[in-house]
């Protein structure tokens, strides 16, 4: 399972014990593996200001997580068919993010504990705002790039009627300034290849005898050329619209067909080297938010947008990695919320075995039910500032679900 809950229970003489008693309750039926979840000692500031943080750092948690599962799904989207090395790439720290949940520790250097929780929050909120924008940004350029190309590589594969001709048709194949005479390129069902060679020169009165050549097919039809009088042209596209071939309007031009060619090339080189440019810009955008990450040196070889999947590889740890202390600032808020000063509590990380769920809830019930005999009968609706009862469930013992099963995979 890759959901995770986080809870906190006051420390009994020892915050050991109150670990030691936990994990014995839920581990000897197999119902969760735990680990210790360690918070440091933070600023606690007045209560009023944890109440207010406490409703803060709830809408901070959700902004956060989303903007995680939008870098998330995001690389699933740039890697495209290496959707497998997708898991690999999403990492904290440079390690799989159950890995870092379960052995998680304060980073000092990004959130410094000397700073009250306030500037802490404001830290990760600006932070995290920053790689939202950035990604906005990116994924815009990006999008735009590759929305052009799919849509000259529907040109360049598609059927026979539209697809464009610049890679199939030759010089040679027309009938080139002349005052008279014009080259018109029909599709024709394979099924009416006999029919055309049939009637083609009797579709009007102009056309020139044995002038059809098949320059192309595909698995339906096939692309022949026939010359005519310009004169012609509008009675012979009628008669093969009533015989079920379908003229294309096409004139040979090397000037335009030349274009279409260096401007797929263009955009095919654009898709893979797109965000090269803001290569110096991340870097100094980290240096000015203290993440102090060294950009890795690792080419995607083959793989469209590199440095985009590096860009989303560095600011998806860094948006992972604020996000998991932000759940680290909720609990200790709420602790120090509901089980009063000094601060003495045990923040435990519990990973649910599926099948025994509710069975663990019940332990825990059983287990923590006297810090608030209230708490198996209120309701979620209620509004009760710092607790905030309508953003999720409501326990005994402090509670935040880890969810991280990030990707939506269509």
């Amino acid at each position: 399972m890759t959901e995770f809950w986080l809870i906190s229970a006051p420390g009994e003489k020892t915050c050991q014990q109150t670990w030691d008693k936990m994990n014995i309750a839920t581990t000897q039926s197999n119902l969760s593996t735990n680990s210790k979840f360690s918070i440091p000692d933070l600023k606690v500031g007045t209560l009023d200001v944890l109440v207010g943080l406490s409703d803060e750092l709830a809408k901070l948690d959700s902004f956060v997580e989303s903007v995680v599962k939008k870098l998330a799904q995001y690389m699933t989207d740039v890697l495209e068919d290496s959707r497998d090395k997708v898991q690999e790439n999403l990492l904290a720290n440079g390690v799989d993010l159950i890995t870092y949940v379960t052995r998680f520790q304060w980073d000092m250097a990004k959130y410094p504990i000397k700073q009250s929780l306030k500037n802490i929050l404001e830290i990760v909120s600006k932070q995290v705002t920053q790689i939202d924008n950035d990604l906005k940004a990116r994924a815009s350029a990006y999008n735009s790039i590759k929305g052009n190309l799919q849509n000259l590589e529907r040109k360049n594969a598609g059927s026979l009627l539209t697809r464009s001709l610049a890679d199939i048709v030759k010089k040679e194949d027309f009938v080139l300034d002349s005052e008279y005479l014009i080259t018109m390129i029909v599709v024709v069902p394979k099924t009416s290849y006999a029919e055309w060679q049939k009637t083609y020169e009797t579709l009007s009165e102009m056309v020139v005898p044995r002038s059809s050549n098949l320059l192309f097919e595909d698995q339906d039809s096939g692309l022949f050329s026939v010359t005519l009088f310009r004169k012609a042209i509008d009675d012979f596209k009628h008669q093969a619209r009533e015989n079920k071939f379908a003229v294309r309007d096409f004139q040979y031009n090397e000037e335009e067909m030349k274009a279409d060619k260096e401007e797929m090339t263009r955009l095919s080189t654009d898709k893979k080297k797109q965000f090269v440019r803001f290569h110096t810009a991340l870097q100094n955008l980290f240096f000015c938010l203290a993440t102090h990450v060294i950009l890795g040196n690792e080419e995607y070889s083959g793989t469209v947008g590199g440095p985009l999947v590096r860009w989303l590889k560095v600011n998806f740890s860094e948006a992972f990695i604020a996000w998991i202390h932000i759940k680290a600032l909720r609990v200790f808020t709420e602790s120090v919320l509901r089980y009063g000063l000094p601060v003495n509590f045990q923040a435990m990380l519990l990973q649910p075995n599926k099948k025994n769920m509710k069975k663990l809830r019940e332990v825990l019930q059983e287990l923590y039910k006297h810090l608030d005999s209230s708490a198996a009968i209120i309701d979620a609706s209620m509004d009760i500032p710092g607790l905030n009862l309508s953003q999720q469930e409501y326990y005994p013992y402090v509670y935040y679900k880890i969810d991280l099963n990030l990707l939506d995979f269509k």
